[in-house]
């Protein structure tokens, strides 16, 4: 008997070391070419409780079925539902189903559509269902209408990826502001929407970059897109050419589908962010003692107004604002001043008050600099002391010294090369606002047959610290900028230094020259850009004729862009949707444009010839789109490699 029982509990041992040999097999083959083929085969949706497409549905809680173990993608970002909820569902997959729950009430005789889009995918090999939508209604009838389109930036017809984009059936303009969209969906990395579930009718439609999550326009700060068309949607029968491939390179056949094509599929918004208008002081800034900033958030013609309350204000400052008037600088003309650590002051300016409207408000203010006087007056010490020590050294060394310290010269830069471009001029630019600005102590030559000869210049003042010397450069002429000691003299009398430099003028061998006409736009203010690789304005042109020409133009590849100028301004204007102000209009030229040395190029360009959204060249396009998820070829390879044939079909 003992022996009996020893053999049994040896055979049943045998057994279970067989079975886990089995299991452990197995496993080992999962996912590896040797163990099979790999499962191409994406999951299929098997059933859904309440049914997709179903009537008279009164719960939010849906349950879809697969064949197979499955995973959503992200769904927060990648799953969108319409009517849009307020309170986020809960989406999840567990298991071979997707559980979703509705939190906001459902509303009566409501197509819903849950749009997964390619989030939906196998749990082992990955492979996506595709665009997959499950829809019900909570009335006796299901809308299938669809619109489909893309959303550009209105600056530079950049694709904006993630954007809300919806409809309503309500044509008043107040309805962005007062109510959330009915039906919505987002834009994808080419900027492409689809919105789905539409009833018949009549609808307009707006993009937002929605910061709040209540689908309705209620932020100035938010991205908008609008147009005052309406949209009609409808379908028509029509086919579509399917390719089925042998491999990458060779085609099998090409079949004829028919299919459903829903209109309008061609609507293009152009997006971008409104000007916040309302004003008030950000900060104010004192980092350098000799002057001090103030930061608002919008500008105004009307500057700033002060009152000292420990020193006086008369003839205190030289004021510079900058374009925008929203940043206005104070330079301290009196060294006095510049040595009180603190300004206190009663400022007087423009803010927005409560109701939207221009105020006037007064404030007291202590302006304090960023080091102290004592500070200052210790570095100056210690680098005193390190000059002396400097000059103690080389008089014991015999070499020449100095026994009084220089005083600091006034820091100026000068935008020269050893080559300038013709249509290019010299800038200064000094660090502190100057007191004078001598003439008579500047000087250019210019050599012709080995003699030198005065040529004319104009210097004329850009800004508060910026200047620019205009001459009448000659290609191939060699000139030399020589200016004397103390030419330029600062506010707190830092002279500058004398400087001597010779620079030539480029032939004009080396340059293109590019004349575009551009149709339909004569009599109308446009500006034309021409752009770098990096999407950047290398030139610009402003005209009415319907003639852009760029002379000397460096040898390259160029882009080229530009815009309706409404106002004659010279810069682009973004839209206002209170003022029903649409965006200046932007347009790209479609393809590269080469310039090479001693070549005129001359092209036509009619801007509308292609949609808005096939305009930008790829290769300057900085918002790429995803790369599409597919079905992984991994048999096709497997099969090449055991020589045997494999039907992709």
């Amino acid at each position: 008997m003992e022996q009996l029982y020893h053999t049994r509990r040896f055979i049943k041992r045998l057994l279970y070391f067989c079975i886990f040999a089995f299991l452990l097999i197995g496993c080992a083959r999962m996912g590896n070419p040797d163990g099979g083929w790999y499962d191409e085969t994406p999951p299929k949706v098997i059933g859904a409780s309440p049914e997709d497409k179903g009537l008279n549905v009164s719960t939010g809680k849906i349950r879809i079925q697969f064949d197979e173990y499955i995973k959503v993608e992200n769904p927060t970002e990648n799953v969108i539902i319409s009517p849009p909820q307020i309170e986020v569902p809960d989406i999840k997959a567990s298991g071979k189903q997707i559980i979703i729950n509705l939190k906001d009430s459902l509303k009566p005789d409501v197509t819903y559509t849950i749009d997964f889009s390619d989030a939906i995918s196998d749990n082992n090999e990955s492979n996506p269902l595709g665009n997959y939508t499950y829809s019900f209604s909570t009335g006796n009838n299901i809308d299938t209408l669809e619109v489909s389109g893309y959303v550009l930036e209105a600056e530079n017809l950049e694709p904006i990826k993630g954007i809300m984009v919806g409809l309503y059936d309500n044509h008043e303009d107040s309805i962005f502001h007062k109510s959330p969209m009915m039906r919505v969906s987002r834009t994808d990395g080419r900027g492409h929407f689809v919105i789905k579930g539409i009833a018949p009718g009549s609808y307009r439609i707006f993009a937002l970059q929605d910061a709040d999550g209540d689908y309705l326009y209620n932020q100035k700060s938010e991205k908008i897109a609008f147009n005052h068309d309406s949209i009609t949607p409808s379908f028509k029968a029509d086919f579509r050419q399917d390719t089925i491939w042998i491999d990458s390179l060779h085609i099998k056949d090409i079949h004829q589908t028919g299919y459903t094509h829903f209109l309008p599929d061609d609507i293009v918004l152009r997006a971008f962010t409104p000007v916040i208008t309302d004003r008030y002081l950000i900060k104010t800034d004192r980092t350098e003692a000799d002057h001090f900033t103030f930061y608002f958030t919008y500008g105004s013609d009307y500057l700033p107004t002060i009152k000292g309350l420990n020193f006086d204000e008369w003839e205190a400052f030289i004021v510079s604002p900058n374009e925008k008037k929203d940043t206005v600088t104070y330079w301290l003309r009196d060294t006095a001043l510049v040595n009180q650590d603190t300004l206190r002051m009663e400022v007087q300016y423009l803010m927005t008050d409560s109701l939207g409207e221009l105020v006037t408000k007064i404030d007291t203010m202590d302006i304090l600099a960023k080091q102290s006087y004592e500070k200052r007056l210790k570095q100056q010490k210690k680098e005193y002391e390190e000059w002396a020590k400097e000059q103690e050294k080389a008089k014991k060394k015999g070499q020449p010294y100095d026994s009084i310290m220089p005083p600091k010269s006034l820091g100026l830069k000068m935008d020269l090369q050893s080559s300038l471009d013709p249509d290019k001029n010299i800038r200064f630019t000094s660090t502190t606002p100057l007191e004078v600005v001598d003439t008579s102590k500047i000087h250019l030559y210019a050599k012709h047959d080995s003699l030198w000869y005065q040529s004319r210049f104009l210097l004329r003042q850009l800004n508060t610290l910026e200047y620019e010397l205009v001459g009448e450069w000659r290609p191939t002429i060699e000139y030399s900028l020589e200016i004397d000691s103390a030419a330029f003299i600062d506010i707190y009398g830092k002279a500058s230094k004398p400087s001597k430099n010779g620079f030539g003028v480029r032939s004009e061998d080396v340059y293109s020259t590019l004349l575009i006409t551009i149709q339909d736009m004569k009599g109308k203010n446009i500006v034309v850009q021409l752009l770098n690789n990096s999407d950047a304005v290398y030139k610009q042109v402003k005209t009415n004729t319907g003639l852009a020409e760029f002379f000397y133009v460096k040898p390259s590849e160029y882009y080229m862009r530009m815009f309706v100028d409404e106002n004659n301004n010279g810069v682009w204007d973004t839209g206002d949707f209170d003022l029903d102000q649409q965006p200046e209009a932007v347009y790209y030229y479609p393809s590269v444009l080469e310039c090479k040395a001693k070549w005129d190029l001359s092209e036509t360009w009619n801007p509308t010839a292609k949609a808005l959204n096939r305009q930008k060249p790829e290769r300057i396009t900085k918002q790429k789109p995803e790369k599409e998820k597919s079905i992984k070829r991994r048999n096709l390879e497997r099969a090449k490699n055991l020589g045997i044939e494999y039907d992709l079909q």
